[in-house]
């Protein structure tokens, strides 16, 4: 048999078999997965999978599933679908975006075109402010009053000829009608001083809108290349390419809007606070690239050998932080089942019934051809402080279950539903007609088997005395 291992191993009796598997793999429409009965032994599982690869080669590398943050609502991440490769092309642009915000726009803001027209604005307002400020003082002086600022309030005292202050003490000894004059001139100040500030606050605002105008200005030409960089770098068309220009658009948006995060600061504790919102800000902008097909030569063939609900459909990483569980988009982890997206994914029919949560999401599967992430338990939920829901996605998977004859018709009896999305079936035969073809088959077989188990090769009577044998098992005479 040392001559036979390199010849394909081949479906030995199982032509009907075959011909259904091909059949079904070749269908595009929906429903029409596999359902494949057979005995254990029968090779049922390794046939499929060696007809599920030779057909994947052939097809076309699906594409890259990217999670992005919603600046809208933020527990509801976006999902986006790239061409095969770009996924990861954005997730590195999108990284080096943030590495040239960090450099370039501390830079303009330090430069000394920024610096003389910030003081100009700054000089302006102070100017303006400090003459409102003038007539406010001569007003409070013209009533006895000495008006002065403390920790940004306005504070003012009481009098006398010579200009010392007065105690509470030495205003109640005063004459009557002086008291009831300084009440009266008191109110009038407070009055004075809230129309002061209706003044200076429109003033203050005016000053901060241009200082953010004037960042803005600088930097917007710096985020407008970079993002035209990106553009162009992933100029193939694709089904998302406005979600994925709306994104573009929101970060820009978003950079431009938190400028001052870009800005040192002197004290040492609100530099610190100031990083730390820098570092959640950029955080935003980089890629969950939760399906990679950068490296793929065809479609993608996935076996499952544990299909529990996170296995399968995926799920969101939370970490505790002071007895809260947290988590944002970065965390989202796909399934097989996305992970299979535009190819074959195969199941074992016993494993999916031990867990009837994991048989109710993929019937639900099956009917909307969707796939939600969901949180991990509700175990977790009660001390999560948001409720993670990413957009849900469309994958387009051909499944192929394994079970044997038995299970495959008490499915039929008790979900006839199921059993309605897998219209191809493939029976396995228990035994088959010897000939030539089959015992050449059996020899190759043979070979295939001793290679994987590091076995000798046999020699032809070595093969003909397991084609004996078969013969027994079947009680063939």
């Amino acid at each position: 048999t040392s001559e036979l291992v390199d010849e394909a191993v081949p479906w030995i009796g199982q032509e009907r078999a075959q011909e259904a598997a091909r059949f079904g793999l070749a269908m595009e429409q929906s429903d029409y997965n596999l359902f494949v009965l057979g005995e254990v032994g029968s090779g049922r599982s390794t046939l499929l999978l060696q007809l599920m690869q030779g057909i994947a080669s052939t097809r076309a590398v699906p594409a890259d599933l990217c999670y992005l943050h919603n600046f809208d609502v933020p527990e509801r991440p976006r999902a986006l679908r790239m061409p095969p490769g770009q996924g990861r092309e954005l997730r590195e642009r999108m990284a080096a975006l943030c590495q040239t915000l960090q450099r370039e726009i501390p830079q303009r803001l330090s430069g000394e075109g920024y610096k003389a027209e910030s003081e100009r604005i700054q000089a302006a307002y102070k100017a303006s402010e400090a003459k409102a400020y003038e007539a406010l003082d001569a007003f409070a002086e013209a009533r006895h009053f000495s008006l002065y600022r403390e920790s940004g309030h306005l504070v003012f005292t009481l009098v006398d000829a010579d200009g010392k202050s007065l105690t509470e003490g030495e205003a109640r000894t005063l004459p009557k009608e002086r008291r009831q004059e300084m009440e009266r001139d008191e109110q009038a100040l407070r009055a004075e001083i809230d129309r002061f500030l209706e003044v200076i606050r429109p003033l203050e605002r005016t000053m901060m809108d241009a200082l953010v105008a004037l960042r803005r200005q600088l930097a917007k030409p710096l985020l407008e290349r970079e993002m035209q960089e990106i553009r162009v770098g992933l100029k193939k068309q694709i089904k998302d390419t406005f979600k994925l220009g709306a994104y573009l658009d929101q970060v820009q948006h978003d950079v431009l809007g938190h400028l001052e995060l870009f800005t040192t600061l002197e004290d040492e504790e609100l530099e610190s606070a100031r990083r730390e919102a820098l570092q959640a800000l950029l955080q935003r902008y980089t890629v969950n690239l939760v399906v990679d097909n950068a490296a793929r030569t065809g479609a993608p063939v996935i076996v499952e050998q544990n299909p529990v609900v996170r296995a399968l459909f995926g799920g969101i990483d939370y970490q505790a932080e002071e007895d809260v569980m947290v988590t944002d988009f970065t965390r989202i982890r796909a399934g097989s089942l996305l992970k299979a997206h535009g190819g074959f994914l195969m199941l074992h029919l016993r494993d999916l019934l031990a867990d009837e949560l994991v048989w109710e999401k993929l019937r639900r599967f099956l009917r909307s051809g969707r796939v939600q992430i969901e949180e991990p338990g509700s175990a977790v939920m009660p001390m999560a402080s948001v409720a993670m829901v990413p957009e849900a996605v469309d994958a387009e998977v051909k499944l192929v279950l394994i079970g044997s004859v038995e299970q495959y018709y008490e499915l039929q009896e008790a979900d006839p539903e199921f059993a309605r999305r897998f219209r191809v079936k493939v029976d396995f035969a228990e035994s088959f007609a010897a000939t030539d073809e089959t015992r050449r088959g059996t020899a190759i077989l043979v070979a295939h088997t001793c290679r994987s188990l590091g076995l000798p090769q046999f020699s032809a009577a070595a093969v003909a005395a397991v084609i004996e044998e078969s013969h027994r098992a079947v009680d063939d005479q």
